[in-house]
């Protein structure tokens, strides 16, 4: 008769026959269960090959596995993993119904883990399930690898690229998404060239087509447009408008730098100008009032920016003619930092007015910038880049992944 301990294990476990708990041993002062699961002797297994049924033992191994915690105890199962003999595949061995091959974790285990990932650190999660945490990067690179191989690309059209840095020093990696289903495709290494190039190839390789590809959203990085244009022939470009006012808060930020020099009263109010009219508190707003009373080239330039906010606003018909007098006047304004600008815009003229035909921005890929961020942060950091690459996946990839079994 088996133990009434093991036949509560058994059926918590959810084992089916020939599988059983024959034994349980409970040890306090390693705070740690351990479970003896084996079969009867006669039974017979599928061959995981060919799929023949009641295939004989050959011989079997001793096998371990981490499973959730008993309650704050840290639970083992163990196991003889028989070997079947098949007549037409000879030797095999079995898989078990609780971990997958290779793995030193059970499937639920490895389900939390996954779970728990989208919430917590990895190494909160290690100290949590007393394990090592490069042993979760495996599994999450497992399921993240796994969930990737199996995606089509075959119905996408529209792709927006932007890059995130993973450490400082200007270290980047590359992030493509999906604009209409707002997950990630693709995050590799760099922001060069080659990190178009290495998409354009993971793409086909999913099923999708380079001549399928109608709009790109991206900056107005020269790397990123050379690449599109010859692996994505028959996309056009449309420039970021968030990139493209970011440089035009840069030029003003430039300016009122210079300004600084002549009038004291500009030190520290640096966010009241780049902040949006509506963002500001009353207070700022009327340190703003204050601010323009006073005749400096930061009025100017802070008149620019908001005139060229104005620019996405506008209908269609009507945008090419007013970004040429935005061009125009800043081109004479004699404000260097904007003469550049205005040229910078002049140099990705369609790219910019491209907007007001596809409406596409990468806005979204700046909200999964800042939850990588935020991660990383937490983390403080990641040890290598295929971590934070993992990392990218999970949060912002919408995979699927294990479910608790």
């Amino acid at each position: 008769m088996p133990h009434p301990n093991d036949v509560l294990f058994t059926a918590a476990l959810g084992l089916v026959p020939p599988w059983e708990v024959r034994e349980s041993a409970f040890s306090p002062e390693a705070s740690q269960l351990d479970l003896w699961i084996d079969f009867p002797k006669g039974s017979t297994f599928v061959c995981p090959d060919c799929g023949t049924t009641n295939v004989p033992v050959h011989d079997t191994t001793e096998k371990r596995w981490q499973h959730l915690a008993f309650f704050q105890h840290t639970c083992y199962l163990h196991a003889r993993v028989p070997r079947v003999r098949c007549a037409a595949c000879g030797v095999k061995q079995v898989s078990v119904p609780w971990a997958r091959p290779g793995s030193g974790f059970t499937l639920l285990f490895e389900a939390v883990v996954w779970a728990l990932s989208k919430e917590m650190t990895v190494k909160a999660i290690a100290r949590l399930m007393k394990v090592h945490d490069t042993r979760l990067w495996r599994i999450l690179d497992h399921y993240v690898t796994k969930a990737l191989s199996a995606r089509d690309y075959g119905d996408i059209t529209e792709i927006a690229v932007d890059e995130t840095s993973r450490r400082r020093g200007h270290k980047y990696v590359t992030i493509v998404a999906d604009p209409k289903q707002r997950r990630v495709l693709y995050v590799t290494e760099g922001k060069d060239k080659k990190a178009i190039s290495r998409f354009a190839a993971d793409f086909e390789a999913h099923q999708g087509k380079a001549e399928n590809i109608e709009e790109v959203c991206m900056d107005m990085s020269p790397a990123y447009i050379e690449a599109t244009q010859e692996h994505f022939p028959n996309a056009h470009m449309t420039f970021d408008r968030f990139h493209v006012m970011k440089l035009a808060n840069e030029a003003l930020d430039a300016v009122r730098r210079e300004d600084v020099k002549d009038n004291p009263y500009l030190q520290k109010t640096r966010y009241i100008w780049l902040k949006h009219p509506d963002n500001l508190k009353e207070a700022q707003k009327q340190e703003l009032i204050d601010l323009q009373r006073i005749n400096t080239r930061t009025v100017r330039a802070y008149h620019m920016v908001l005139d060229l906010r104005v620019f996405w606003q506008l209908a269609k018909e009507e945008a090419e003619g007013y970004l040429q007098r935005w061009y125009q006047w800043a081109r004479r304004c004699r404000l260097e930092p904007f003469v550049k600008l205005a040229q910078t815009i002049r140099n990705h003229w369609d790219g910019v007015l491209r907007y007001h035909t596809s409406s596409a921005t990468t806005g979204f890929l700046e909200g999964i910038n800042s939850l990588v961020q935020a991660a990383k942060r937490k983390a403080r950091g990641y040890r290598t880049t295929k971590n934070l690459i993992t990392m990218v996946y999970i949060i912002a990839g919408k995979l699927n992944g294990p479910l608790p079994t």
